[in-house]
């Protein structure tokens, strides 16, 4: 597995789990530092603290283009790969768009439910298509 892949497997396990929690991104992050759990690829650490420094404008886009669907009624795995996905795609200059949807599609088919796949890629892929807007 790829560095950056499991770089993206462990940030989704700690915002899933400040999710669940309802504590921020980087509380959790810090505990799983702390508690000696320490990310050994730091991508990790800027995934997650990506999101959470964009988070408000990551959910806006999500409850934009998840249609039919609130982020409150998204499984959390769902809701998180989104997360990455969407910050990958318009804020990690350094990603091919199609390597962010092809690794959140990774992680969504390992570990979520049978029907997440499609819905996760059709709502990065409208995300990809109207990235020049959403920025």
């Amino acid at each position: 597995m790829a560095a950056r892949t499991k770089a993206r497997k462990r940030a989704l396990d700690v915002l899933f789990a400040a999710d669940v929690r309802g504590e921020s991104a980087s509380d959790a992050l810090e505990r799983a530092i702390a508690d000696g759990e320490s990310p050994t690829n730091d991508y990790t650490a800027v995934l997650v603290r990506g999101v959470e420094e964009r988070r408000a404008r990551i959910d806006e886009v999500l409850s934009e283009y998840a249609e039919g669907w609130t982020l409150q009624r998204m499984p959390a795995v769902d809701r998180n790969v989104l997360r990455l996905g969407v910050w990958e795609l318009l804020y990690a200059d350094d990603v091919p768009d199609a390597v962010a949807v092809s690794e959140a599609m990774t992680l969504v088919t390992e570990l979520s439910t049978d029907e997440s796949p499609q819905f996760v890629n059709g709502v990065l892929g409208a995300v990809q298509r109207n990235k020049a807007t959403l920025a």
